[in-house]
């Protein structure tokens, strides 16, 4: 096994300057954006049934029509499809306010973070987890790729 492999690369390793508590407390803000992410993601998932669910009404609004049910089809159509999710809005539209007002914030601030404090490295702390943990010198458990 190559001995380059054996060690972290320098974009995760701490600057010099850099103790214990602040590499811990940048990973918890980065830590912070990831629980983000997936909160991003989520929504993503709730925007994506939400359309989905509308063009099933649609579908459904249709069946009801053709087995001659017009007055619940037509309730459904004008009260239900094509419905705001929350007030003024579609799911696309809380997305993009999300994405806008918070995300795009978050990301910002957790970099600036990063490149006060840890030379804008990324997972400082996880790679010290890394390094920990892992067995050196045992196939499976090398630094790098």
């Amino acid at each position: 096994m190559s001995a380059d492999r054996q060690q972290p690369t320098p974009q995760h390793r701490r600057p010099a300057d850099s103790d214990d508590d602040t590499v811990a407390a940048v990973g918890k803000v980065s830590e912070a954006l990831e629980t983000i992410e997936r909160a991003r993601g989520h929504l993503y998932s709730f925007h994506q049934l939400m359309g989905h669910a509308d063009l099933q009404l649609g579908e459904a609004v249709d069946a009801l029509r053709e087995a001659g049910h017009s007055e619940q089809a037509d309730r459904l159509d004008t009260e239900m499809v094509g419905r705001n999710a929350i007030d003024g809005r579609w799911s696309f539209q809380i997305v993009e306010n999300f994405d806008d007002l918070y995300w795009s914030e978050f990301r910002r601030h957790e970099k600036q973070v990063r490149d006060e404090l840890q030379d804008g490295k990324r997972h400082v702390f996880e790679a010290e987890m890394k390094e920990a943990r892992r067995t050196h010198g045992k196939p499976g458990h090398e630094a790098t790729p």
